[in-house]
C-alpha cells in the first residue's frame, strides 16, 4: 500500500505558505555534492556543495530547489535564516508537489541522527 503524499505527517518539514509552500531544511555546506539526506528534528536535511561564504550556500540551495521543483528562480526564495543552517523556504508551488518531489528524490524513512 502506497502512503499519500497529503498527508501532513509524511513530510513534517513541508507547509502550507500564502504562494504556495514552504520547506523547513537544514543544511550541511561543503558537501561534495548537492542531494538530500533525509530528515533531521523536522527538517529536510540538505548537503549542499557550495560553501556557507559570502551567501554562496544560500544562492545554491534556492538554484537547485527551483531546479529540482521545475520552478523559475523567482519562484523560490529564503524567508528566514539567511545566515543560520536551519533554513524556511518559500516556493510557488502546492504543498503536494513539493511532497511529490520529496517521495522521488529523497530516502523516505532516513532519520539523520
Amino acid at each position: 500500500m502506497q502512503e499519500s503524499t497529503d498527508d501532513p505527517d509524511r513530510w513534517p518539514c513541508v507547509s502550507a505558505h500564502v504562494d504556495g509552500a514552504q520547506l523547513l531544511v537544514q543544511v550541511v555546506p561543503n558537501a561534495g555534492r548537492t542531494a538530500c539526506a533525509g530528515l533531521h528534528d523536522g527538517a529536510l536535511r540538505l548537503r549542499l556543495a557550495a560553501p556557507a561564504l559570502e551567501g554562496r550556500a544560500n544562492a545554491a540551495l534556492l538554484i537547485w530547489l527551483a531546479a529540482a521543483l521545475s520552478l523559475p528562480k523567482r519562484g523560490v526564495r529564503l524567508l528566514a535564516g539567511s545566515t543560520a543552517r536551519r533554513k524556511r523556504v518559500a516556493m510557488n508551488c502546492p504543498p503536494a508537489v513539493v511532497t511529490a518531489w520529496l517521495d522521488r528524490a529523497c530516502p523516505r524513512g532516513t532519520a539523520v541522527p
